[in-house]
């Protein structure tokens, strides 16, 4: 029986992937073929999408990107064995954008049928929970901290540290947060691995908890995620079926639960108080710091909150060790990095490479330049608050030392693309009106600023006191910079000021 793999990603259900592989089932039973079709995970090779493989003697064969009705055409020309069409493209595994990857973390993720159990522990899943729970929650936390993984969120901070604060904490209750709250633009790595590998990130949460003495966990994610909910959902049920979450956990004395909870669209919800108080009933504002959440967390208990990609690699650090993962990387970034290419860029998916591979070969060498053909002019890392880097700066090898030092950020991993048309100027104004309708308010830096920001845009865009409004504007990103309480506020200036620094011209404009 052949097998034919449709994906069940929300990106590719977008483009038809549905009505595809019901297509495939109704030509297979009116030819009288009998196949097994499987909705696995997205490659994260967009432009392909939806893409059609077939298992075959020499590995999967790729068809892409498939429409309604190439369907039949497929079936003529013999794809169940690999036949030549006009959408082949041979081998998966050999197509460039996907070969030249160092795939770790999303080493299941396009192969796996999402909620098969079965498939994700017949590839190397739940090893690494099998391994901790031999494991004293002191070495679990060690061998975290001693893989170099940072949190994969923005922040950077090195997970390993943050658990142990949490382990060190007393307290009866604890709890493990994960923040699925993915709202940066052209960012999808998150949605990923819960739609398409949802039990590594189960697994993360569970070894999580086992190293810090959390019993509970739930996963805040945002509600433009319905394909993501449902996902979770059916896979926490699924590992509780089988013994990988609930009470004695595998047979072992540990316990552990987890729950999803829906967030209400709010961007600063992705910053981890805003998101406590969120998931306690109240409305989504920012805590002052301290206390830190790792001692007065979640219902004011010791609470590790982490994103969902430093939560999904530690399943694969606990299996093979803190060396291997160590391995990859540069300097104090270690490991890899799920990178997202959109915007205005021909080959827009997902890349996961080890951090030191610079903007330049991302663009180019994976993103086949931009979609319109023009020049790139500017690039934006690390979602609405990054940077915008000029040309000058696409040599920078992505690492968090390496984009700091350029007044930029490496975030959540998210690269938008703008070519020689975009107005530098429009996109300024953009991050501040953004900050102000997103802003939850509680700062008077951020809340305030931000108005006075697109005001003062407004005017040098029409040329009123232009000199004089320059000064102002960046006068407010100094504030907002250095008083307000989180990063909403006082990362909104980098894109305004990298706009003025390096494309100064689209501010002076003769109206």
């Amino acid at each position: 029986m052949m097998t034919v793999f449709v994906p069940c990603d929300s990106s590719a259900i977008a483009l038809g992937a549905n009505e595809i592989a019901a297509g495939i089932a109704q030509q297979a039973r009116q030819r009288g073929i009998e196949i097994n079709l499987v909705r696995n995970g997205s490659r994260g090779m967009f432009w392909l999408e939806p893409l059609v493989e077939v298992e075959t003697a020499a590995g999967r064969v790729a068809y892409g990107p498939v429409s309604e009705t190439d369907v039949t055409g497929l079936f003529d020309a013999d794809f169940l064995h690999g036949g030549e069409h006009a959408l082949l493209h041979g081998l998966t595994e050999d197509i460039p954008y996907l070969k030249n990857q160092e795939r770790l973390t999303f080493r299941r993720v396009g192969i796996t049928d999402p909620v098969s159990i079965e498939d994700y522990v017949s590839h190397e899943g739940y090893a690494g929970l099998t391994r901790a729970l031999s494991m004293t929650p002191e070495n679990i936390v060690q061998e975290v901290q001693d893989s170099g993984l940072r949190g994969r969120g923005g922040a950077a901070f090195p997970t390993g540290i943050k658990w142990k604060t949490v382990l060190n904490t007393p307290s009866a209750v604890k709890y493990i947060v994960c923040n699925a709250d993915e709202g940066d633009s052209g960012t999808f790595s998150d949605r990923m691995v819960m739609e398409n590998d949802p039990f590594m990130l189960i697994e993360g949460m569970t070894i999580a908890g086992v190293a810090v003495g959390a019993t509970q966990g739930y996963i805040y994610v945002r509600s433009e995620y319905p394909h993501a909910i449902a996902t979770l959902n059916k896979a926490i049920a699924v590992a509780r079926q089988h013994g990988y979450l609930g009470e004695k956990i595998r047979g072992s004395s540990t316990t552990f639960n987890l729950e999803v909870r829906k967030g209400a669209g709010s961007y600063v919800c992705g910053e981890e108080t805003a998101l406590l108080e969120s998931l306690e009933g109240k409305r989504g504002i920012v805590r002052a710091k301290p206390p830190l959440p790792a001692i007065h967390g979640l219902f004011d208990q010791p609470t590790v909150i982490n994103n969902v990609i430093s939560l999904a690699a530690v399943p694969l650090i606990m299996s093979r060790g803190a060396e291997f993962y160590k391995n990859a990387g540069v300097g104090r970034s270690r490991g890899t990095l799920p990178i997202q290419l959109a915007g205005n860029i021909r080959q827009g998916g997902l890349v996961e490479k080890a951090f030191g591979i610079t903007l330049r070969e991302l663009l180019y060498d994976f993103g086949g330049g931009t979609a319109s053909g023009r020049p790139i002019r500017a690039v934006q890392v690390g979602g609405p608050l990054g940077a915008y880097m000029p040309e000058s700066q696409f040599d920078t090898p992505f690492d968090y030392e390496a984009f700091a030092a350029v007044g930029a950020t490496v975030g959540h991993g998210g690269i938008v693309v703008f070519d020689d048309t975009v107005d530098m100027a429009q996109q300024a104004r953009y991050a501040m009106e953004f900050c102000a309708i997103e802003s939850c308010g509680k700062c008077t830096p951020c809340r305030i600023g931000s108005t006075r920001g697109v005001e003062a845009i407004d005017k040098i865009i029409a040329g009123q006191d232009r000199q004089e409004q320059l000064t102002l504007l960046r006068d407010l990103c100094d504030v907002m910079v250095n008083g307000s309480l989180c990063a909403m506020g006082n990362m909104t200036p980098n894109p305004v000021i990298s706009a003025l620094n390096y494309f100064p011209n689209d501010f002076n404009r003769s109206k």
